[in-house]
């Protein structure tokens, strides 16, 4: 007979070489596998990256840093501003950017869509990921994202040249009740101006030597420098992060309603092709770089606070229906494609 100090160490060795119990299917209730955990839910298609989170919050935090410059500079505080024209008056700008006759401003801001279109179609047919290199051969790649360019130009077009008419620029300052300051001196009969020079375009105001007063004007100059620099971004950095270390998951919205990742829909390209930093690719983020610089000066000299704010909420509307509209929208999404995909 075992003594009692014993008995418990054999039945511990027992226990422990012994096959666990598998508990019985006839005699009790079946055991209950173990729950499987949840995938984690995939983001909605309309949230941006955490790449184009940081970029689309460079924008106004750069409009809010160029305004704050503008009030506690005591320079810029200091200089006479003229109102009509929302700048400083020239002989006595704070800063060379200040002046509207700058270099920068002449050759870049105002042909800044001309700066965009040269760049994008010299690195959209010369990176590999579009089509062959030193071809003009229009792939599948390449008009899709001539496309994208295509409704991104005809928004710039609507916005600052024409839209049926007068620019929506134009529209948008004679409703909130501007007008040419020349036209009180027509109606009087002291000017000679038909009503349709009158009433068209700012440009057509200026033409005969008035000036565009009274209204609510959006500024084109953030308009053009947002619009422009984040399509850049947009169609560049999709392309040259696209590898397996760096990209990140853009969702998309199937036919049959599920989110998946983009990448079910993407083209077999590898890394080393898509990932590439061509000098098209350099030129481009060079124009946004300085596109972005001359934001902030528009935004510390130029245009009050509204017309700064409505000027980036219209630029980034036209990039909301490119970008990000196409990845809940299959049948949009088919026809211009997604940069990267």
């Amino acid at each position: 007979m075992d003594s009692p100090s014993t008995t418990p160490r054999r039945s511990a060795r027992i226990q422990k070489l012994s096959p666990p119990s598998t508990p019985s299917t006839t005699n009790g209730p079946p055991s209950t596998p173990s729950k499987m955990p949840k995938m984690a839910a995939r983001r909605s298609p309309f949230m941006p990256t955490y790449l184009e989170a940081i970029l689309l919050s460079i924008y106004p935090t750069t409009l809010v840093a160029g305004s704050l410059f503008a009030v506690l500079d005591p320079v810029a505080r200091a200089a006479p501003y003229n109102t009509t024209t929302q700048s400083h008056y020239a002989n006595t700008a704070p800063s060379y950017f200040a002046k509207k006759s700058n270099v920068f401003n002449i050759f870049f801001v105002k042909q800044g869509w001309a700066w965009v279109t040269s760049s994008y179609l010299f690195f959209l047919f010369t990176h590999p990921s579009a089509g062959p290199v030193g071809s003009l051969a229009v792939t599948p790649k390449r008009t899709r994202g001539l496309l994208r360019y295509g409704i991104v130009t005809l928004w710039w077009i609507f916005v600052t040249q024409w839209f049926f008419g007068p620019p929506i620029i134009d529209r948008g300052f004679l409703l909130t009740g501007g007008q040419c300051d020349l036209v009180e001196l027509a109606d009087e009969g002291k000017l000679e101006m038909d009503n349709t020079r009158q009433f068209v375009t700012s440009v057509a105001c200026k033409a005969i030597g008035g000036k565009w007063k009274g209204g609510h004007d959006i500024s084109g100059h953030v308009f053009l420098l947002v619009l422009g620099s984040m399509f850049i971004f947009e169609e560049v950095l999709h392309v040259v992060t696209n590898s397996t270390r760096s990209k990140e998951e853009r969702t998309i919205l199937m036919s049959d309603g599920a989110v998946k990742s983009a990448e079910v829909e993407a083209e077999r390209v590898t890394p080393e092709v898509s990932g590439q930093w061509t000098l098209g690719a350099k030129t481009m983020l060079g124009v946004a770089a300085l596109s972005l610089y001359m934001l902030l000066m528009t935004a510390a000299y130029f245009h009050t606070w509204f017309e700064k704010l409505t000027g980036l909420l219209v630029a980034m509307s036209g990039i909301f229906v490119v970008y990000f509209l196409p990845r809940a929208v299959p049948a949009l999404r088919q026809l211009i494609g997604m940069p990267g995909v």
